[in-house]
């Protein structure tokens, strides 16, 4: 008997939707803080707030995501996300001041909070259970994809054709965004009356999944602790004399994870959560301490194979976890809690491990970053390898 199929037409679809929503993420988050200050002389740090409230308005949006996916519908829930993601590229060729290019983005940002979850929750149910770690890994493909196609692009296009052909551009993609989803037959969560009501009223318990809150809390870790290489990687690098071995620190990262990825989630739903995830923490903080004693261009893109294996892997895996502890009525509650809790430690990340920097210095910060890692394997083990191993153990008696 062969294998349950994974790449479905409507994986395909959910697997470019959101490749599409991600690559315009991408693409505007490395020229908003330009466009603000040409267009609108815009401060350092007004600059740097168009950019960044764009992740506000996902953080807020996925608080509420997840309690209405299972009660309004899944599809709906998506729709809504997709329409309210493509309206402000619309809104973008309108903005004629700095307070309405803020608003526009926290109502991007709000969008793409809203999709991105409902797809996260969604191609759960698509996905085979038995293949459910392989399949959240390939999923998560074209977050991987996108991360190294959207800065590049984004790039490009401000150098060679100006912002109006990037908001088009963005258009144009987010259009797709909203088609697609359209030809998707999602399949409706079986969910009691108990359940449903369960989801209703303002309790902290419809927020958060307490099931998920683990994983989202290593994840949490792990973004604060990755926040601090997209932050100041380049700053470090400029300061080593390596800018150069930098430009292409994220296109080896992103390789090794389309190479790595595959086998990494076979890996955790034939081999258990405990083969795959303390090698993965034990890579990340290698890396860290391979870039923090970076000296020539090898050593520095060696890091990002290592923290590609580390930090890119448990993004996948860990959240594959979380899904597989929480009720199935509560998928959507404890997708939005391990997404929320990935936003928070990398958008809190910069602002701490900034104030970090002038005591230790860039290869300080990276050596104490490593240690944090490396402790993170004992975290671990108290929040969910001793139980996953426990689990390991009787189902292989059994």
């Amino acid at each position: 008997m062969g294998q349950i199929k994974l790449w479905t037409k409507d994986f395909i679809i959910m697997f470019f939707t959101s490749f599409f929503i991600t690559l315009v993420y991408f693409l505007l988050v490395t020229t908003m803080a330009v466009y603000a200050i040409q267009q609108f002389n815009a401060s350092e740090s007004m600059a740097g707030l168009a950019a960044s409230i764009f992740v506000i308005g996902a953080f807020i949006s996925r608080l509420f995501t997840g309690r209405y996916l299972e009660t309004i519908g899944r599809k709906r829930v998506l729709m809504v996300g997709a329409l309210l993601f493509f309206v402000p590229t619309l809104l973008y060729f309108t903005v004629s001041n700095m307070n309405l290019l803020l608003l526009v983005r926290f109502i991007h940002g709000a969008g793409f909070g809203i999709s991105t979850t409902a797809l996260s929750t969604i191609v759960i149910d698509i996905i085979p259970k038995e293949r459910r770690g392989e399949g959240i890994s390939y999923f998560f493909l074209n977050h991987t994809l996108a991360t190294s196609i959207g800065p590049f692009l984004g790039l490009y296009l401000n150098q060679h054709a100006g912002f109006s052909m990037i908001f088009i551009v963005c258009t144009i993609l987010s259009s797709i965004s909203v088609i697609i989803p359209l030809f998707l037959k999602i399949p409706r969560p079986v969910i009691t009356e108990d359940q449903s009501n369960s989801l209703k009223g303002f309790k902290l318990s419809n927020f958060f999944e307490k099931k998920a809150v683990p994983m989202s809390l290593m994840i949490t870790i792990m973004g604060f602790v990755y926040s601090g290489i997209l932050s100041f990687l380049t700053a470090y690098a400029t300061e080593i004399n390596l800018i150069e071995a930098a430009s292409f620190f994220f296109l080896v990262y992103s390789i090794t994870l389309l190479i790595s990825r595959p086998f990494t989630g076979k890996l955790l739903d034939k081999k258990g959560d405990n083969f795959v995830t303390y090698p993965s923490i034990l890579s990340f903080a290698i890396g860290l301490l391979i870039l923090s004693q970076s000296y020539n261009s090898f050593t520095f893109l060696l890091s990002s194979v290592f923290i590609a294996l580390g930090f890119g892997t448990m993004q996948s895996c860990f959240q594959a976890i979380a899904i597989k502890e929480s009720p199935k009525h509560r998928v959507g509650l404890a997708t939005s809690t391990y997404l929320i809790c990935i936003d928070f430690g990398v958008g809190v990340g910069p602002f701490v491990l900034g104030a970090v920097i002038p005591m230790f210095g860039f290869r300080g910060l990276y050596v104490t970053l490593a240690i944090v890692i490396f402790l993170c394997i004992f975290l671990y083990f108290v929040l969910h390898g001793k139980k996953a191993a426990n689990q390991n153990s009787y189902s292989q008696a059994s």
